[in-house]
């Protein structure tokens, strides 16, 4: 019955008391190491290496943008913001879990900055969308920015009040984007290995990058 439940809430989270229970470890095993960045999925990582949890819609594109940006050290596909403690995919495709599609960066900014990876995020996917990306509907496809530090915090509202302007001019709506700590938002659950660089594994699947054509500018 939960399953089926489940795709009735394509438009709206599921209560917690109504997540799936989930278990107490993972239910697959995860990969070490980046495919193509050769660098650790989980760490450890170079000191001062900061980590932010993005989520855009399907995390196989996301990724993909992503571990291509200069200055960023691995990046891995996962699950954050729900309920169900380490849920798998088909779990979190049913939007009992509560999580969205995210995808961890862990990046150097000394050479990739948060504003600079923040305006990124931004053009990368149309934040004002709510429980979707183009023709991926879902909770599990909703936008948020999940920070670890208080200048993450800042650079994101800042870039969001940049960029917010720009979509209005377009023709956009309001962001609809979730921005809160990752603490908050519980842990990222890695995404089974297959999931993992999907599009270097698989150059021909499915990459839906839903951008807006429209940039973001430096926060004033």
């Amino acid at each position: 019955m939960a399953w089926l439940f489940g795709s009735a809430l394509r438009s709206s989270m599921v209560d917690p008391e109504r997540a799936l229970v989930g278990r107490d470890a993972y239910a697959y095993p995860v990969p070490t190491t980046h495919t193509v960045l050769g660098t650790p999925l989980q760490g450890p990582w170079p000191e001062g290496t900061a980590v932010l949890h993005l989520a855009m819609g399907c995390f196989w594109g996301a990724e993909k943008e992503l571990w291509q940006t200069p200055g960023v050290v691995t990046t891995a596909a996962g699950y954050q913001g729900g309920f169900t403690p380490y849920p798998t995919y088909e779990e979190t495709c049913t939007g009992m879990t509560g999580h969205t599609e995210t995808v961890l960066v862990a990046y150097d900014p000394a050479v990739l900055t948060h504003e600079a990876l923040l305006r990124r995020f931004w053009e990368l996917h149309d934040p004002t969308q709510g429980f979707r990306q183009g023709n991926d509907v879902g909770t599990q496809y909703r936008s948020a920015i999940f920070f670890t530090t208080p200048e993450q915090e800042a650079a994101a509202r800042a870039t969001r009040e940049a960029f917010a302007p720009q979509l209005a001019r377009n023709g956009f709506g309001e962001i609809t984007t979730e921005i809160r700590s990752a603490q908050d938002a519980g842990p990222f659950y890695y995404a089974e290995g297959y999931h993992q660089q999907y599009l270097q594994k698989n150059p021909a699947g499915y990459c839906p990058v839903h951008s807006t054509g429209v940039a973001c500018p430096a926060p004033a």
